[in-house]
């Protein structure tokens, strides 16, 4: 038997990556699998069938039970239908993965509104599209597994405020929503998950290089900031893995505590922020105070100007100081 058995789960964004990894050992576990592509490139566009429908051949090949959607999270109707796919086909949903997305990397400055639009939208829409049309049926029967994808990107990497923008508020989704489907035994967790996928090689290597000589680096981890030009990396002797053997970049690594989530045994944890990088499984606390200060009536700007730097960023560092600009190659060369 396995651990999911009699489970129905949708698991978008599953054609690739990280979320085909989930969907696969959810099928190996037992679970009847919706798999939910719409079959984009990376920037969202180029939509085509195909690839929720090679995942599941390979499931079904594997002796497995799924059926494939091709359908947009990003718009309202067409997540109702992944939804009821699952409640169609196999008769109910017990489990949700919103791992679909996008990126459109591009220096703020730079970025254009529908480049902004189209990666909230496929983010926290669609986050917010599934849920709401699945939740009623996980109310119903009292029971639930809602898995929200989230990134070290939203702690700050560059070139992707819209993405970081999306990730973040799909944090602070969930922590709502854990609260709100908690008493209908229905769990609610955020995942910062890791590994080397099309989008985290997708950002141009002179893009980094440029950002890099500008003073301009990356923060967080995982998700679309996992990918590093190479030269940043402190150089290490290490035996190179066997072939085939799994890596600390493995997309697949992240799958084993997903699907230990929708057991009964993870129904224990809701409204946290888990991590599945590489070979390690984290729990983050929410944001909370590291430090403050307090008197007994209004600061003034001179009180402040006095104890801020003192009492509460001492030893805080600023994550992007401002840089001396260089001079262009050609100036630089009419100089030597």
């Amino acid at each position: 038997m396995g651990y999911l058995d009699g489970k129905v789960a949708v698991v978008t964004g599953s054609g690739r990556g990280i979320a085909r990894g989930i969907a696969l050992l959810m099928a190996e576990e037992g679970a009847k699998v919706v798999v939910n592509d719409y079959g984009v490139n990376v920037d969202g566009t180029e939509p085509r069938s195909e690839i929720a429908e090679e995942v599941v051949a390979e499931i079904r090949s594997k002796g497995g039970t799924a059926v494939a959607s091709a359908d947009s999270v990003a718009d309202w109707d067409g997540s109702r239908r992944i939804i009821e796919t699952a409640v169609k086909n196999f008769g109910k949903i017990d489990i949700l993965c919103n791992v679909a997305g996008i990126l459109r990397d591009r220096m703020v400055f730079n970025m254009s509104e529908e480049e902004w639009d189209a990666v909230i939208a496929t983010h926290l829409k669609g986050n917010m599209f599934c849920t709401r049309h699945a939740a009623p049926y996980m109310v119903k029967q009292r029971w639930g597994r809602i898995l929200n994808f989230s990134s070290g990107s939203g702690y700050g990497s560059s070139g992707q405020a819209n993405y970081a923008a999306g990730k973040e508020g799909i944090t602070g989704f969930t922590y709502a929503v854990g609260r709100e489907l908690g008493p209908f035994g229905i769990t609610v967790n955020v995942i910062n998950p890791g590994g080397t996928t099309r989008m985290t090689q997708s950002v141009p290597t002179q893009a980094r290089e440029i950002r890099a000589a500008r003073g301009i680096v990356p923060g967080g981890g995982g998700g679309a900031a996992a990918a590093r030009p190479a030269a940043a990396a402190a150089p290490q002797q290490r035996q190179a893995p066997a072939e085939g053997a799994p890596t600390p970049g493995d997309p697949n690594n992240n799958a084993p505590i997903i699907v230990w989530l929708c057991t009964e045994a993870g129904g224990a944890v809701n409204g946290q922020r888990i991590g599945s990088s590489g070979w390690q499984v984290t729990f983050t606390d929410p944001r909370r105070v590291i430090r403050s200060i307090s008197k007994p009536g209004r600061w003034t700007v001179d009180d402040l100007i006095r104890l801020v730097p003192a009492s509460l960023t001492q030893g805080i560092p600023n994550v992007a100081p401002p840089v001396e600009p260089q001079a262009a190659p050609a100036a630089q060369a009419a100089r030597s």
